[in-house]
């Protein structure tokens, strides 16, 4: 298409200027050159609009100062593909230096009255056409704007739709859970309860039963509480990680935490997420990991915010992380916000998780 469009401003800008009267030999020669090349520079006005636009300003100072009297159609679809990408103050720039340029440059190349060279160099460049083209590129760039907004916004909005339908299932099955758990709990609570007074001998089946039901009643209330994390309770952020590290101490894990960068406000969602990875991470490494010592560090860059977590347990290169819901989650949460999360075994042992969190600040 822009091949067809090139040739066909070319074949129109040479039939125009050599069916018209036209200068002889030399001058007409470079002229019919100067429009041709103007043509089919077009060609190539989507992939570098502002050399376009150079090119077909400069061929038509050529032609018109060799004497040719063709309105510039080159240079107006230069000015329609710049003002469409979006450059807009230059395209002015440009056309305002070549309505200067074009009455200087036909006195000082053509023969005759001063007032017929700046009529003549005023039709190469009208400005009703120009202002026209403008207004087409302007158009339809707004037009092309829109759009891209309301397919950003379609994609958002079934996007989240998405992530309500996803946590209000999971909020329905953990509770499911949590309730038929705690009758299994109960139960195996009363059977043992019933045979210690009876004097019998509890079968190791039924502690065993006891003690499982009272370790996922504990796990499903801690998930309960992340799950229904609403407008209700304030929102956990940057300034709780601290209170994370202590709660990993207190579990018996020596865990450090260091802030590097000169801090500034991060949006509530990227605060959030810090937050999230955070007390996953710590959360793996004191339950799996078999850890010993585990490090935080939070590095506050100009347009991004880093989190590492990082710990000397048992997991080697050669062990691939188990692909958990935990994982998973923070790796959502991360790409949500458009950054990037690894999470993988370190070269010696122990793990790693390292997440690059974009920071949108206002000027």
């Amino acid at each position: 298409m822009d091949l067809a469009i090139a040739v066909g401003v070319a074949a129109l800008l040479l039939g125009t200027g050599l069916s018209g009267q036209h200068p002889a030999g030399e001058r007409e020669l470079v002229g019919a050159v100067l429009m041709a090349a103007g043509g089919l520079a077009l060609v190539a006005r989507r992939r570098a609009p502002i050399a376009v636009l150079a090119v077909t300003g400069l061929c038509a100072v050529g032609y018109e100062a060799a004497g040719f009297e063709v309105l510039a159609v080159s240079y107006l679809v230069a000015v329609y593909g710049a003002v469409r990408v979006g450059h807009r103050a230059l395209t002015v720039a440009a056309s305002v230096s070549l309505l200067v340029v074009l009455p200087l440059t036909a006195p000082a190349f053509r023969e005759g009255p001063a007032r017929e060279a700046f009529t003549q160099a005023r039709n190469v460049l009208e400005i009703a056409w120009l202002i026209a083209a403008f207004a087409a590129g302007e158009a339809l760039r707004q037009a092309e704007r829109r759009a891209d907004e309301a397919e950003r916004t379609r994609e958002e909005t079934a996007r989240r739709r998405a992530d309500e339908e996803r946590l209000h299932i999971a909020r329905e099955l953990h509770d499911s859970l949590t309730h038929q758990i705690s009758i299994i709990k109960v139960q195996s609570e009363v059977a043992v309860h019933l045979a210690r007074r009876r004097g019998e001998q509890v079968p190791e089946t039924l502690l065993a039963i006891r003690k499982a039901g009272r370790e996922a009643t504990r796990e499903l209330r801690a998930t309960l509480e992340a799950l229904r994390d609403d407008d209700t309770a304030p929102p956990q952020g940057l300034e709780h990680v601290r209170e994370l590290v202590e709660r990993a101490r207190s579990m018996g894990l020596d865990t450090t935490l260091t802030i590097e960068g000169q801090r500034h406000d991060v949006p509530a969602a990227v605060g959030r997420t810090a937050y999230r990875i955070v007390q996953e991470a710590l959360t793996n490494t004191a339950r799996h990991a078999c850890a010993t010592t585990a490090a935080v560090r939070i590095e506050y860059r100009p347009d991004t915010l880093a989190v590492l977590v990082e710990d000397d347990g048992e997991a080697t290169p050669d062990d691939a992380p188990a692909p958990g819901l935990g994982l998973l989650g923070m790796r959502e949460r991360v790409t949500a916000l458009g950054g990037r999360l690894r999470a993988l075994p370190r070269a010696e042992h122990g793990f790693i998780v390292q997440a690059e969190l974009p920071v949108e600040r206002a000027s």
